[in-house]
């Protein structure tokens, strides 16, 4: 059966590369997460354990480093800082107004966001920060920026991911009637700002037209759900909110990621798991301990031990969404086949506030453009940059650089 919202004559389009971009916060136990050997023949290490199962479909990137995430001030700051660089390879810049650069999720959306109704969704666990000490929040509740000024919201309520997804209707005619309705009102909007722009002044004429693409985006966007759409789509009930542990919400966000993918309703995707200096406790792991104090293990071996379970226990909870992936058919594959998902960090010690060398972990086929079961060593302190750059180029967006990159990775 083909997956939802497609229909026979959809299918060619429905083996288009989706992408997925995962962060955690507050590093790593580096040496139980780097493998001994390079290349195929190589041991999953105590951490990437978990990831065991999915040899031929992960790659394990090693020995990259994000020397824009380094710079003065506090330890809060070096974090936020973290958070801020992992998709963009920019400094986040200091001042009343958070400054960075182009996220790769976002420079991606540009380019293959336009044929689905949603360009990209941005998702997170936790709520945003109430104070974040030298450097803007911005910096650390978001790590996707649309401009150098924009940086996105990220939802973390799974019932608004839901409604944003499919429509606040209890049923498809319910969502039929709204999308109609809308776009009755996007005309009616349409009409009355091209007769008033002809009486303004070339400023306020300016203004308009930026407003008037925004309701035509809106317009595509509306559209594009209503053509794609099929009374035949089975969707589960709306979630009442967010779950009560932090396990089950990384999953249900992870459920809706995947029904956004079947449904073609967006390609891109990005999902904080926590925020830096996050400090969430994750019973079901064994350790009791809050994330960002067990991670200042101050170089005990008993303190980066228990460390090294929690690590362990988030890729467990990664697993859960690479089997969903393999699980569901997608064109002459699944959407694991034809996906392309990032999990990883931009700090590597976080009791050192290390920047390098990363934990990066690439997984899915990427339409048969990317070849996986590899321990990929680089050269010391490598830029990610240069492998977000490599990803662009496996979803067929030439560029000629990215962020800091010095070249593309071979991946």
């Amino acid at each position: 059966m083909f997956p939802a919202f497609a229909s026979a004559a959809q299918t060619a389009s429905r083996t288009a590369t989706r992408v997925s971009f995962f962060t955690v916060p507050n590093g790593i136990i580096m040496d139980k997460w780097t493998p001994a050997k390079e290349g195929t023949d190589f041991e999953f290490s105590e951490i990437l354990k978990p990831l065991e199962p999915f040899r031929n479909q992960v790659n394990i990137i090693s020995d990259l480093g994000h020397p824009q995430a380094y710079g003065g001030g506090s330890a809060t700051a070096n974090h936020n800082r973290s958070a801020a660089t992992f998709l963009s390879g920019a400094h986040a810049e200091a001042g009343p107004q958070a400054r960075l650069g182009v996220t790769v999720d976002q420079f991606a959306a540009r380019q293959i966001g336009q044929d689905t109704p949603l360009p990209s969704i941005e998702m997170m666990i936790e709520d945003s920060s109430l104070s974040c000490g030298d450097l803007s929040c911005a910096y650390r509740d978001t790590i996707s920026w649309q401009g150098p000024t924009s940086p996105l919201p990220m939802q973390n309520n799974p019932q608004v991911v839901f409604e944003r997804l499919f429509g606040d209707g209890s049923t498809d005619a319910e969502r039929r009637a709204r999308r109609k309705q809308s776009l009755s009102l996007l005309d009616s909007v349409l009409g009355e700002a091209s007769s008033l722009q002809r009486k303004l002044p070339a400023g306020d004429r300016s203004r308009v037209d930026q407003y008037l693409n925004d309701v035509r985006e809106i317009e595509r966007r509306i559209e594009k759900a209503a053509q794609q759409a099929s009374s035949d789509l089975q969707l589960p009930d709306a979630p009442a909110g967010a779950a009560k542990n932090v396990e089950d919400h990384i999953k249900l966000m992870f459920d809706l990621q995947v029904l956004a993918w079947q449904a073609d309703i967006t390609r891109v995707t990005t999902l904080l798991l926590a925020k830096e200096l996050s400090n969430a406790v994750y019973p079901k792991s064994g350790v009791r301990d809050a994330f960002h104090i067990l991670s200042h293990h101050s170089n005990l071996r008993e303190n980066m031990d228990r460390f090294a379970v929690l690590n362990r226990y988030h890729l467990t909870l990664f697993t859960y969404l690479l089997e969903k992936l393999q699980s569901i058919p997608d064109g002459d594959g699944t959407l694991l086949d034809h996906s392309m998902v990032l999990y990883g960090s931009a700090m590597s010690d976080a009791n050192q506030h290390n920047h390098g060398p990363l934990p990066v972990i690439l997984a899915g086929g990427a339409s048969g453009a990317l070849k996986a079961g590899r321990h990929i060593r680089n050269s010391k302190d490598t830029t990610m940059s240069n492998l977000l750059l490599a990803m662009l180029d496996k979803l067929a967006i030439p560029t000629e650089k990215f962020g800091d990159s010095t070249g593309m990775l071979q991946i």
